[in-house]
């Protein structure tokens, strides 16, 4: 088999094709998830810390007071940014919490589905005949 037509054989197996919409739909749910914590959750929440955004939260470890995070930056100064690990972790929570949410939603139709099996299909014209033969073979 030549290399070709194995690498085309490979990248439109249905798995992969799956795997790409996944990957798609990931980025542009990541892309929803974002714009609801920054431009839905985190603003009440930086009106609850009256004004400071968790970003502007950090620790200097050269002892010094630096008045922003782009000043300590700026003076080279040796820092840890606690606050954007706090909007990380947020991240994450807010992420899960939505696909949790999904996944049971998910699985409610599934059991749904389950619930309400279809009814099997009609007998063909060939299966009746079929029978209609055995039948007759049994008398």
């Amino acid at each position: 088999m030549g290399f070709i037509k194995e690498f085309k054989e490979f990248a439109v197996k249905g798995n992969v094709v799956d795997l790409a919409v996944g990957v798609i739909i990931g980025a542009a749910f990541g892309k929803i998830v974002s714009s609801l914590v920054n431009d839905v959750i985190m603003p009440p929440i930086g009106l609850l810390m009256k004004g400071k955004n968790f970003s502007d939260m950090f620790y200097s470890l050269d002892g010094k007071t630096y008045e922003s995070l782009v000043k300590a930056k700026e003076a080279g100064a040796p820092i840890l940014t606690y606050g954007n690990f706090i909007q990380a972790l947020l991240d994450f929570i807010i992420i899960a919490f939505v696909i949790f949410i999904m996944i049971k939603m998910i699985n409610r139709f599934r059991k749904n589905e389950k619930n309400n099996p279809e009814a099997p299909a009609a007998p063909t014209a060939e299966e009746k005949l079929l029978t209609e033969i055995r039948d007759l073979l049994k008398k």
